[in-house]
């Protein structure tokens, strides 16, 4: 197979937009500046040189860590709005990439099912669940938040910096926050906020929200979806019972973080977060004696912890949605369903490999094995072998580390000399893995022949 080239084709569009935004604009006076483009032309070239010392993320042979390029609608939108650069603190700094951006998050919301929520984009996850936990412990003033130990590292940091407790609630053998425990945590009330994670940064594994609504109405707390990486996914037909169950939840939940980044086809950074109840933009009020006099109507900044934030990202978050809509059955849904089918392919060829241990049945669209070895050591020693060898045949893994708890049922090694094992994972994310499974495979058992014969 060839390797893909970078898109050239649809810079010819960027031009023929600019020229559209250029009408917009002909009551101006002419900018007669030149621009010397020798000097330009050094540095960009000295910059592309630079880049080239990267791992070809772009490409379907990378299947490491969840990196995946924006859309071409998405680069295009996005480098468009930069020749006015506009600003989405206030209308003053950027009108209509605000009420685009107003029109992109109320169409993630009613994905989620929420026809009236608050909420806008954000640099990130790590913004976005900063957020919602910051507005948890002002309505629960004192309690802990509570994240499962395989839920992104970012909450109990996150907890910190806001002077919140911190609880980590233990996972079941398939990296899924576990009810028992959380319900034997609960029962002291310390607990205010309870964050459950639908797709772990980890192992794509999703916690049984339906299950943790259920203790809700047991146990009085708020409750947070970290769906910063596996949200979309609820547009997706192929899930498993259980984890359809824990998206259909979705729309029970108090707040909700998701990043268009990730599978939203968008550049970095673009998270985005949500409240079901509007009210809570009460927590964000402040003055300021010169940007919101332009309009009367809400300003983005009024309910942003961010001040500055690209209205760049906003256009393309816009634009991208305007070309692929967040329904069920419709392209962007098809891709998601295309990655999940390229993680089970993935999955049911380590099965049959007898040198693997398969973690679990991937939920979305991540894959984590274990290197079968006589002990933990030599286990972990193995994977970074095979991680090294794939990468000299040009197939890019990650590895990522798994505590006892969530391999002791595939035995994956006979002496347990370590609590924890180093294994190798792959994230599905681009469509065309699927497409590249066969050579993905063979690259990976090509690997695995020259380190583990």
């Amino acid at each position: 197979m060839a390797e893909k080239p970078f898109d050239r084709e649809s810079l010819v569009l960027l031009d023929e937009a600019l020229r559209v935004l250029e009408d917009g604009f002909r009551g101006l006076p002419g900018d007669t500046s030149p621009i010397d483009l020798a000097p330009l032309r050094d540095v960009l070239l000295v910059a592309a040189e630079r880049l080239r010392d990267n791992d070809p993320y772009h490409h379907p042979l990378y299947v490491g860590q969840m990196l995946k390029p924006p859309h071409p609608v998405a680069r295009l939108a996005y480098t468009l709005a930069l020749w006015l650069n506009p600003n989405n603190h206030a209308f003053d700094g950027g009108r209509a990439s605000s009420l685009m951006e107003q029109e992109a998050v109320a169409q993630i919301a009613r994905m989620f099912g929420w026809d009236t929520h608050l909420g806008h984009l954000c640099s990130g996850g790590t913004l976005a669940n900063f957020e919602a936990l910051w507005i948890a412990r002002e309505l629960r003033p004192g309690k802990a938040i509570a994240a499962s130990t395989q839920a992104h590292y970012t909450h109990e940091r996150l907890s910190g910096v806001l002077g919140v407790p911190f609880r980590a609630i233990p996972v079941d053998q398939h990296g899924r926050m576990d009810m028992a425990a959380l319900e034997d945590r609960l029962r002291d009330g310390e607990i205010g906020t309870v964050v459950a994670t639908l797709g772990t940064t980890g192992a794509g594994t999703v916690d049984p929200l339906h299950e943790i609504l259920a203790l809700r109405a047991r146990h009085a707390f708020r409750l947070h979806v970290d769906a910063a990486y596996g949200g979309y996914f609820t547009l997706a037909d192929n899930l498993d019972a259980e984890t359809r169950r824990a998206f259909d939840a979705i729309p029970q939940a108090d707040s909700i973080a998701v990043d268009p980044h990730k599978h939203g086809l968008q550049p970095y950074g673009c998270g985005c977060v949500l409240f079901r109840d509007v009210g809570v933009k009460h927590y964000y009020q402040h003055d300021s004696p010169y940007t919101y006099l332009g309009s009367s109507d809400p300003h983005l900044g009024e309910i942003s912890l961010e001040c500055s934030r690209p209205g760049a990202a906003a256009v393309a978050l816009w634009t991208t949605q305007r070309m692929f809509p967040l329904t069920p059955g419709g392209g962007f849904a098809r891709n998601l369903e295309t990655g999940r089918e390229a993680a089970l392919a993935l999955y049911q060829a380590l099965a049959r490999d007898q040198r693997f241990a398969p973690l679990f049945l991937p939920q979305l669209d991540i894959v984590a094995w274990a290197v079968r070895a006589d002990s933990a050591s030599a286990a972990s020693a193995r994977a970074r072998q095979v991680f090294q060898a794939a990468k000299e045949r040009d197939l890019y893994l990650a590895l990522a580390t798994f505590p006892r708890s969530m391999l002791e049922s595939i035995a994956p090694v006979v002496l347990w000399d370590a609590d924890e094992i180093i294994c190798l994972r792959a994230c599905l994310m681009k469509p065309e893995h699927h497409e590249w499974m066969g050579e993905i495979l063979a690259r990976l058992g090509a690997a695995a022949d020259a380190c583990l014969a």
